[in-house]
């Protein structure tokens, strides 16, 4: 917060920046957005995954600031964001065949390929790693800002480290307004989980995270793909430790047991149908229908809702595995862990 005898030397220009960067802004105005990025600050973009807490990825002070705002430990490495395939080679050594052909079929979209970096790249972006994810997000206003900038985009979801990633300006606001100047506002994201992340490990592709990008749709393109699972210490990629988008309420995967919801402190998030015994109101269902899509938009605004409840604990159902089920089922786990 601003302190006037603690600034009493500062310029009237500088006080009122101060002041100014405590007010958190909500526009659709990507010159503003780029002005901020260009002068070295963060702002918060919508993609079509979850909103992202953005800096010039060039810039190691500027991604500084990411992992200040959002609390991080400096061991998790960040996604490089761009606005094509041309000018991510700019920022790593090789492509190899298979991620020239999945960039080519599914990007822009929510998939983020691990390569090794250039020097170009900041140490901190990578955590110190030789390598980089890449991603070029399937979002008009954003794809719009990263075509007018001469800089990639270091871009975390825009939440306090672990806790559930935002899918609106809204649940940026809520989180971080007061800490960052802008959120450029591009409703809600309509995938609702993270990107796939997919490196080359032991000479073959696999993937590290699940998310937006089936495993199906991938296999389709290159033929079978092991899942990689690390929860170390040091990641290798975003996304990997065990426990990590979690509200603030116990979790526990399954439906209740008959009975366990009459002290009516209870919530539930469903897959299509809600249960007895726990008040309509501390139920989130995330499809009505079964569709896995719609399941996956919601099931992060369906934590965040029931979080700020006046409950004790949230159980929660796992979907199908199947598909985007794969990558619901991997949050709800990670949220409960």
């Amino acid at each position: 917060m601003f302190n006037c005898r603690a600034n009493e030397d500062a310029t009237l220009a500088e006080k009122i920046l101060l002041v100014t960067f405590m007010i958190t802004t909500i526009s659709t105005d990507i010159l503003q957005a780029e002005a901020i990025l260009r002068s070295g600050g963060v702002v918060a973009i919508p993609t079509e995954t979850v909103y992202g807490l953005a800096a010039n990825a060039l810039d190691a002070k500027a991604v500084t600031s990411i992992f200040e705002i959002k609390e991080r430990p400096f061991f998790d490495p960040l996604i490089v964001h761009t606005a094509s395939l041309e000018r991510a080679r700019a920022f790593v050594d090789h492509i190899p065949d298979w991620a020239e052909e999945l960039f080519a079929m599914f990007s822009p979209g929510p998939m983020t390929i691990i390569l090794k970096k250039r020097s170009i790249i900041p140490d901190i972006v990578t955590s110190g790693l030789e390598t980089v994810g890449i991603r070029i997000p399937n979002h008009a206003l954003t794809l719009s800002l990263l075509n007018n900038l001469d800089f990639p985009l270091s871009a975390p979801s825009a939440n306090p480290f672990m806790y559930v990633s935002p899918t609106s300006s809204e649940h940026v606001n809520k989180q971080l307004g007061g800490k960052i100047p802008y959120i450029l506002d591009g409703g809600s994201c309509n995938v609702g989980v993270e990107s796939t992340i997919i490196a080359e490990i032991d000479g073959k592709p696999s993937i590290l995270r699940l998310g937006g990008l089936p495993i199906e749709d991938i296999e389709r393109v290159i033929g079978s793909i092991s899942f990689h699972k690390n929860s170390l210490s040091k990641p290798i990629s975003p996304g990997m430790l065990e426990s990590h988008y979690s509200p603030r309420k116990k979790v526990i995967l399954g439906r209740p047991a008959q009975g366990v919801g009459e002290n009516k402190r209870i919530g539930y998030i469903g897959f299509e149908f809600p249960v007895d015994g726990i008040p309509i109101h501390h139920q989130r269902i995330l499809s009505s229908t079964g569709a896995l899509a719609e399941a996956a938009r919601n099931v992060f605004g369906a934590l965040r809702e029931l979080d700020s409840l006046d409950i004790e604990l949230i159980y929660a159902e796992l979907v199908p595995e199947l598909g985007l089920g794969r990558a619901i089922n991997d949050r709800l786990k990670r949220a409960a862990a």
